[in-house]
């Protein structure tokens, strides 16, 4: 059997990277909401789609200084008026020194949730294939290496590489083409229903979600399109397939 695993929110730690950088962005003294914070988010993701080419060189602090930098220019020139005024008065100084501590930050929790993530996939490689298919940036190879999963992974599906978006069934097939096994011998586990654990069960893989914190209020709607549910990656080490 094989597993294949999302990578933000399900490898990189237990929530969504929008729920992290809104953490961040409070811890740095600025009194914002997810729902403010979300069109940054967006807006950040968007551009570094559309600029894998620069992005496909970077690191994981340079790809996040780089998200980190256009959420801070957004939020400074399309935000709630009280974010841009703040942003604003901080001049050019204190723009580049919250980037340098959100983006600090980030990564400092990215790196402990890999270093884990780690240990669990390395007891699940004695019995399974596993790979990663992720809405990413062209740099996902890169990334894995830098944290020392690459060597664990039998197949990596990079959206931005391939050209193909989640929930889109295209970068499951092409995820599944690299792991050379049958769609029903391979189990999808991600943090999204919509993205992850749908289209997964549409092609026939048997779907496990990580339900974080965040995401209880779709726990009604789970059992349409998950097989099974957990809390944490470590409970898949015990799992009975």
């Amino acid at each position: 059997m094989a597993l294949l695993f999302d990578f933000g929110g399900t490898l990189d730690g237990p929530s969504h990277w929008l729920d992290r950088f809104l953490a961040q962005y409070r811890a740095a003294g600025i009194d914002i909401t997810r729902a403010e914070v979300d069109p940054a988010f967006d807006h950040a993701t968007r551009t570094g789609y559309r600029a894998t080419r620069v992005l496909a060189r970077f690191g994981l602090k340079d790809l996040v200084r780089f998200i980190v930098g256009h959420q801070v220019e957004y939020l400074r020139k399309d935000g709630p008026e009280r974010i841009r005024s703040m942003i604003e008065a901080s001049g050019a100084a204190g723009r580049h020194r919250m980037v340098e501590q959100v983006t600090a930050s980030f990564v400092a929790e990215t790196a402990a949730g890999l270093e884990h993530s780690r240990g669990v996939l390395t007891a699940l490689k004695a019995r399974f294939k596993l790979g990663v298919v992720s809405n990413f940036y062209g740099n996902l190879d890169r990334i894995l290496a830098e944290f020392r999963l690459d060597r664990l992974m039998s197949a990596v599906a990079d959206s931005s590489k391939i050209g193909i978006f989640k929930p889109e069934l295209g970068i499951f097939e092409a995820a599944i083409a690299q792991m050379r096994v049958a769609p029903e011998t391979i189990a999808m586990i991600g943090d999204s229903l919509g993205k992850d654990c749908a289209p997964a069960h549409r092609l026939g893989l048997h779907t496990v979600w990580l339900c974080s914190e965040g995401a209880r209020a779709d726990a009604e709607n789970s059992a349409e399109v998950a097989d099974r549910t957990i809390r944490t990656i470590d409970e898949l080490v015990e799992l009975k397939w």
